[in-house]
Formats: C-alpha cells, sequence, structure tokens
C-alpha cells in the first residue's frame, strides 16, 4: 500500500468520520455511492452538494468502483461518502481553473461539516 494511502487509511480508523469527501479532477460530477450499497442520506446529500456546486450526481460505472477512498468508507461504514471530480479540461488541470473550482466547491465544504 502507499504511504499516502496507508496514512489516510489509519487516520480515517482513528476518528469516527459521518462522512467523507475525496477529491479528484475532471468532470464536475459528484459520485455517491458504492456498487448496490445505498448509505442513509447519501443520496439526499449528494444532492445537496449538486444544488450548491452546480456539480451533476452520477452513479460510478461498476468496472470502475473498488479502487477508491469513498468506495472502501462506504462498503466498512455505510456512512455517505463521495468523489467529487472537480474542474474540466485536460489535466492537469491548469491552474487558472482554481478561482472556479473553489467556488463551486465551497458550498460542499459548508454542507459537508454541517450535515456530517
Amino acid at each position: 500500500m502507499a504511504p499516502e494511502s496507508l496514512a489516510i487509511y489509519n487516520f480515517t480508523l482513528a476518528h469516527n468520520f459521518s462522512l467523507v469527501i475525496a477529491y479528484h479532477t475532471q468532470g464536475k460530477e459528484i459520485y455517491w455511492n458504492f456498487q448496490n450499497i445505498n448509505p442513509p442520506r447519501g443520496f439526499e446529500i449528494a444532492n445537496r452538494f449538486a444544488s450548491a456546486s452546480g456539480y451533476t450526481v452520477a452513479n460510478v460505472a461498476f468496472n470502475s468502483s473498488f479502487a477508491g477512498y469513498k468506495d472502501w468508507f462506504i462498503l466498512q461504514y455505510n456512512r455517505p461518502g463521495y468523489t467529487i471530480e472537480a474542474g474540466l479540461g485536460e489535466n492537469p488541470l491548469p491552474i487558472s481553473q482554481f478561482d472556479e473550482i473553489y467556488n463551486d466547491n465551497l458550498g460542499i465544504f459548508v454542507l459537508g461539516m454541517v450535515l456530517a
């Protein structure tokens, strides 16, 4: 396991998180479930995040599951977990998108704290 993955794993085990949010880039989408596991309030919170950000709530294709932090969290705890695909364009995203991405996601940050 990569050192950074192990650090996040241990950090998560040491805390009692109500939900987690992982960030990736590309797509302006919010992934909220893991296979057929739909944690309580998971879809509801995803929709609130979408309203706050303008991003789209999406389901992860089955063959793309099994590798993400939110997937492990949902499977382990049956609590809401999200992957936010921030920004849009060629990777790596240009720094010129920073302000837009920050503004799009500020509501998610606040709601994540309030709804947790």
